[in-house]
């Protein structure tokens, strides 16, 4: 297979971060199209379920530790696609499962299924917001098997998590005892501190307090539980920074965001080599 073009076995997910239809992520959908890296779809079957998730190989010549990576609220979207391609282009094993997975628009059991079947933003917002939080756990756990098992990983394993998903890589981070670590990009504390055994970073804007004020009270909880948890909040950046950061559409009040993804980035890497 031709690197760079996509084994498409489960259902091209695509998505919408603006206010306009879900199709509209052309930016980043060319930097996919444009990626050497070897790129394919999954299916990850388990009970009666089967869950979609991109995969994205790092090109290097040895095992490579595994990158969970869990979308926006949007629903699987190019962007996110093309965050795991930049998580293996740094060298690791990324994988990015649709928990839209098994769903659609209409509610019926048949057809097309998956955060490209919403059609709008604000559809894939709403089907996110009402998954069951049981079933999120269980669809990732499942990847995480899964990719554990891939004969490229050398067996350690990471989530991260953006905006809800950054929410999600926090909660993951209770339920999941075999993390290396955990990555959360601008998302919420979950309940349940005590059970976290991984290593929790947190990434953060300033100009978000909806998320960055629940920061001091997370910090004192983690302290007290005896977990390991490391913040940084970047100064003017908005949430979502990571996405916006990188947007070329968004040319105007852009440049707090740019730089909070650029150092982010570069926080995330460091943090990556040193697991």
């Amino acid at each position: 297979m031709r690197r760079g073009v996509m084994v498409r076995n489960a259902v091209l997910a695509a998505g919408l971060l603006g206010a306009v239809v879900a199709q509209a992520q052309e930016w980043a959908k060319a930097r996919l199209d444009a990626s050497p890296r070897h790129h394919e779809w999954v299916d990850i079957k388990y009970g009666n379920r089967t869950v979609h998730a991109f995969v994205v190989y790092p090109e290097v010549g040895a095992k490579a530790p595994a990158v969970l990576v869990i979308h926006e609220i949007f629903g699987l979207t190019d962007w996110a696609r093309e965050a795991a391609d930049e998580v293996a282009a740094a060298g690791y094993v990324a994988i990015a499962p649709d928990l839209l997975s098994g769903e659609r628009p209409d509610g019926s059991t048949t057809g097309k299924d998956g955060s490209s079947a919403f059609p709008t933003q604000d559809d894939a917002v709403k089907a996110v917001s009402g998954l069951n939080p049981d079933q999120v756990t269980a669809d990732l756990n499942a990847t995480a098997d899964y990719v554990k098992k891939l004969p490229a990983v050398n067996g350690k394993l990471v989530v991260a998590g953006f905006c809800w998903g950054g929410g999600q890589s926090f909660r993951f981070a209770t339920n999941r005892h075999d993390l290396s670590a955990a990555f959360v990009f601008y998302g919420p504390p979950p309940e349940n501190l005590g059970a976290i055994t991984a290593p929790v970073y947190g990434f953060y804007a300033g100009n978000d307090a909806r998320i960055s004020a629940t920061v001091p009270d997370t910090k004192t909880a983690m302290e007290k539980a005896g977990k390991k948890y490391e913040d940084v909040i970047y100064e003017g950046a908005g949430h979502g920074f990571m996405r916006a950061g990188e947007d070329p559409t968004r040319t105007t009040g852009n440049e707090a965001n740019v730089k909070a993804r650029t150092e982010a980035w570069a926080r995330w890497k460091t943090l990556l080599k040193g697991l």
